[in-house]
């Protein structure tokens, strides 16, 4: 009998991973490539150089391809995810005009201008690279949200014209939208010889990249929350209807049509601050790591596990980028003492991303009037025993993580498995494509000492913000 094979394409703010599975979830083999540093011209403009998020995706899925031992003709669709938040401008022939721009840049909040003549379109990441993938104009819906013209209750561009004027862009330059699950084209030959593809493979839309880690993990029901371990950290869960008028629970589109997908309020740069240690540290000690046979955040993890819970009073504040309406604020570290070591260092990082979600996913829940049961983990922080414990302990509830770690990738499977008809819903898709892999429960110990640092490290801002208001007009 001839198998069947799915391809998830996730494409983040640091790397491409692709993976192949097959239709029950498991993982054949995968590969990624790394982005390259972003460029930052000016303060506020955060670029991604060259066609980077093209150039890739051709690697990582060259490399993946290389890797696959089965029969190409097997693989039956290409379900795409990529960075939300984001904006390209292309020329006429769907190649960029100018550099595209991360989530990170200003300009993505900003109404649009029309100052480079070459601009005929105005795309999210998704829509760039399916264009690249397919020759196609056309996009998934669930990646155009805040400061697009998109009816977000009728899952459509917007019949106001007033949207369009709000955000500058005209509807002739938007590309045509489609929902998650549906068809967006097929692999052309060019894109093909490209990126090791097969040609003529459907691709197949699925949301903005955080609804599909959420469905990739098989967060569903009103007393699971997903954590999304990433460059931009949150919790979702999901919800019945786009809420309005909130300010903790963010209506996102979800992966299945129709329904939304709560964020909580998140952490910018969040897990970058444990690369940003690392690199800190040298490569003397990721040299020493790697005569143990060990990464550099596995030799971190081990001296972190001989520090206590709430690391003896060491408490960060991880404001490593700072919001838009409040430049001044930075990362703090407080508390040292000559008791602190890179461990200390280290396990009070991952409290305070623990602690920082903590605050958020309460107000969220509170805001929504739901309780919690359990959590799953999601993305490379969820690979660390240490961290799924300070999870389990700070929220005092069982957290999980599952066996495929790359969630968004799973997600876009999952997509992809329900456009070519091997499941009829996205639920019965996640009944047989997502599995658990352990558990993590409190323990009541750490829980206790948590609980009685969350209200203080809950008001350290309060106090610090008034002088880095001041610093900041000395070393903006």
């Amino acid at each position: 009998m001839d198998k069947k094979y799915i391809i998830g394409i996730d494409e983040g703010s640091q790397s491409a991973k692709v993976t192949i599975f097959d239709v029950e979830g498991h993982v054949i083999c995968e590969d990624r490539a790394a982005l390259k540093p972003y460029n930052l011209p000016q303060p506020g403009y955060v670029e991604h150089p060259d066609d980077d998020w093209w150039d890739a995706i051709c690697k990582g899925a060259k490399k993946c391809m290389e890797k696959f031992e089965g029969n190409a003709e097997e693989i039956i669709g290409i379900g795409l995810c990529t960075i939300r938040c984001c904006r390209a401008y292309l020329k006429k022939d769907g190649t960029l005009a100018q550099p595209a721009m991360s989530w990170m840049d200003v300009r993505v909040s900003q109404p649009y201008k029309h100052t480079n003549p070459e601009v005929a379109y105005i795309v999210a990441s998704s829509g760039y690279i399916t264009h690249r993938l397919t020759g196609e104009c056309k996009d998934t819906v669930a990646n155009y949200e805040y400061g697009w013209p998109v009816d977000v209750d009728n899952w459509k561009w917007s019949d106001d014209p007033e949207a369009y004027k709000a955000t500058g862009m005209p509807r002739e330059m938007l590309f045509e939208l489609v929902m998650p699950g549906d068809i967006l084209g097929y692999v052309t030959k060019e894109a093909a010889e490209a990126t090791g593809l097969p040609e003529g493979v459907p691709v197949v839309a699925t949301s903005n990249d955080k609804a599909v880690e959420g469905l990739g993990t098989g967060c569903m029901g009103d007393t699971t929350a997903c954590i999304s371990l990433g460059t931009y950290t949150t919790a979702m869960m999901e919800g019945k209807e786009n809420l309005k008028g909130t300010s903790y629970a963010w209506p996102k589109f979800s992966c299945v049509p129709n329904k939304y997908f709560y964020d909580s309020n998140g952490i910018r740069r969040g897990m970058w601050t444990i690369s940003w240690f690392r690199e800190v540290l040298g490569d003397s000690y990721i040299k020493m790591a790697e005569e143990q046979g060990m990464s550099a955040e596995e030799l971190l993890s081990v001296e972190a596990e001989k520090v206590p819970a709430g690391s003896d009073g060491l408490m960060t504040v991880l404001e490593w980028l700072a919001p838009v309406d409040a430049r001044y604020k930075k990362g703090i570290m407080i508390g040292f003492d000559g008791r602190h070591t890179r461990g200390h260092i280290y396990r009070s990082l991952l409290e305070a991303v623990a602690m920082t979600l903590k605050k958020h996913v309460d107000d969220m829940c509170n805001e929504i009037h739901v309780s919690l049961e359990k959590l799953i983990i999601t993305g490379g922080g969820s690979n660390s025993d240490l961290f799924m414990q300070i999870l389990a302990d700070v929220f005092n509830l069982p957290t999980v993580r599952n066996e495929v770690n790359g969630a968004a990738g799973m997600g876009s499977a999952i997509c992809a498995a329900v456009a070519a008809g091997i499941y009829e819903s996205f639920e019965e898709a996640v009944e047989k494509m997502v599995r658990y892999k352990d558990t993590f429960d409190p323990d009541p110990k750490n829980v206790a000492l948590y609980e009685k640092m969350l209200p203080i490290y809950s008001s350290i801002t309060g106090y610090t913000d008034e002088v880095l208001k001041k610093s900041y007009e000395i070393f903006k």
